[in-house]
């Protein structure tokens, strides 16, 4: 493990102070130009140089024949130039002095043939003077708490706690409007692609010691390195979770995987039990993944596997409790004590039974405070499932019949939710048991996006939730599991 993230061989790859770029032009359809804009529409705050043999600016920017012309020694090289010029140009960086690089190029091992030749070739110029790189056939980074995105599509979103190590470099491009959605963003985002030098064993290493990231996530098409990697995740998975998703294990999968980076995937049983042993919470879809990441990142753990559900509607709390029992969550009965308590708040059209189901509050405002609160605090449970539904337009109208004027709605309507979404989250800190939400209501939608803002984690279907909780408890399982063994 490291100690201080600085002392990461990877850290100035993550987070460069400036950067030698090649590869970029004034012609907006090329692959180079369209990084090098994502790099600037970050606010990388760092000084950047481009490459070029002829123009004098690119993007704006003051352009290089040379790297040798440079006025400085960058923090880090990328490259996304044609395959054959790659081992040269890494020379030229290594004269200059720079130490680190990304090559987003391709054509090398994953083709085959000459590609092999050159990747070994770029490997041995790397080497020689001690550079680390990312790649070959790689995307670089992705870092917004740096200001630094190396990728072809500009980042959307804001910082967050998932740190991503992907076998897949457009994948963490893909995920940046789909975790925006969910109020989620990445501490860090890495493609590996080849991983002729630089591989998914490191990433981890590195994004174990980031203070920004709470939950590591893996996409995974090989494992080159097994022992290094059940090593390095067993001595992580005390401290942060990891999950991680497995493209490989069909045949479909394999090819895909081989043609993809040349990655020689294994049989599905094999990478379970590789997973198993290291206490890696496997994911067995993307969606899955992040909606692991998602509550990993932000609940408390549990103390068991005892959830609570709390509902206004009879089927989609039937949906939960069957998600929940196929999970393997345990549903118990609520004691007495809190029955007792839910009594006065519950009609007798409801069911206090588990679900607990209230069809419809005496005081719509309990179902986001007194009553999770009673919920959570009964010491028969671990964790609180509870399905959300506020439509705005429904909840407007009643605000107008109740004589408030309609230029006032907005501002009341957004202060409203704001309080029930700022109660949610201090039971939370409360109680120190987690609560995972499930909605069909759009992420669009104000009540949603409030609750997301006050790092409530809310999925789209009640099997997504139930999933999200037994992960929460499967990674208790492991931690615990690991500990026993290290002390035996």
């Amino acid at each position: 493990m490291i100690a201080n993230i600085t002392e990461s061989s990877l850290y100035r790859i993550i987070n460069p102070r400036s950067i030698a770029f090649f590869g970029a032009s004034n012609r907006f359809t090329s692959m180079g130009t369209n990084q090098l804009n994502s790099l600037k529409a970050l606010g990388f705050e760092g000084n950047i140089y481009p490459i070029h043999p002829k123009e004098k600016r690119v993007l704006d920017l003051e352009a290089y024949q040379h790297v040798q012309d440079l006025p400085e020694v960058p923090d880090l090289a990328v490259m996304v130039l044609p395959t054959q010029v790659v081992p040269g140009v890494m020379e030229e960086c290594g004269r200059k002095g720079i130490r680190h690089a990304i090559v987003v190029s391709g054509g090398f091992k994953e083709v085959g043939g000459s590609g092999v030749v050159l990747e070994k070739q770029l490997l041995a110029v790397a080497e020689r003077y001690g550079i680390r790189f990312l790649g070959p056939n790689c995307l670089g980074v992705a870092n917004p708490h740096h200001k630094f995105n190396m990728t072809f599509l500009p980042f959307e979103g804001r910082p967050g706690f998932i740190g991503l190590a992907s076998q897949s470099g457009s994948l963490i491009t893909q995920m940046f409007g789909y975790l925006r959605r969910f109020g989620l963003g990445f501490s860090a985002g890495i493609s590996v692609g080849n991983e002729a030098q630089v591989d998914i064993v490191e990433c981890m290493q590195y994004l174990a010691a980031c203070p920004n990231t709470r939950v590591i996530g893996l996409y995974v098409e090989t494992i080159r390195r097994g022992r290094a990697f059940i090593e390095t995740a067993r001595a992580i998975v005390p401290h942060k979770p990891i999950i991680a998703y497995y493209a490989g294990g069909s045949e479909a999968g394999r090819r895909a995987g081989f043609s993809h980076t040349g990655a020689l995937a294994g049989p599905d049983a094999l990478y379970d039990g590789v997973f198993r042993q290291s206490g890696v919470i496997r994911a067995h879809s993307l969606t899955e993944l992040f909606d692991f990441c998602s509550a990993l990142g932000s609940c408390p753990e549990p103390g068991g596997n005892r959830v609570i559900i709390q509902t206004h509607s009879g089927g989609p709390g039937a949906a939960a409790a069957d998600a929940c029992s196929r999970s393997g969550i345990e549903l118990p009965a609520l004691s007495a004590p809190t029955r007792e308590k839910l009594a006065p708040l519950v009609p007798h059209t409801g069911s206090v039974s588990n679900p607990v189901d209230l069809t419809f509050a005496k005081n719509p405002l309990d179902y986001f405070e007194t009553i999770p609160d009673i919920l959570l605090g009964d010491s028969g449970t671990d964790g609180l499932i509870v399905y959300f539904l506020a439509p705005l337009q429904s909840i407007r109208r009643t605000m107008q019949a109740m004589g408030i004027a309609e230029e006032q709605l907005p501002e009341l309507t957004e202060k409203l939710f704001t309080d029930q979404a700022r109660a949610l989250s201090k039971l939370i800190e409360k109680h120190q048991k987690p609560l995972v939400g499930f909605t069909f209501q759009g992420y669009n939608e104000l009540f949603v996006r409030t609750l997301l803002d006050h790092g409530i984690v809310v999925l789209p279907a009640p099997q997504r939730a139930a999933r999200a909780m037994a992960a929460l408890v499967r990674y208790r399982q492991l931690r615990e599991k690991i500990r026993s063994k290290a002390v035996e």
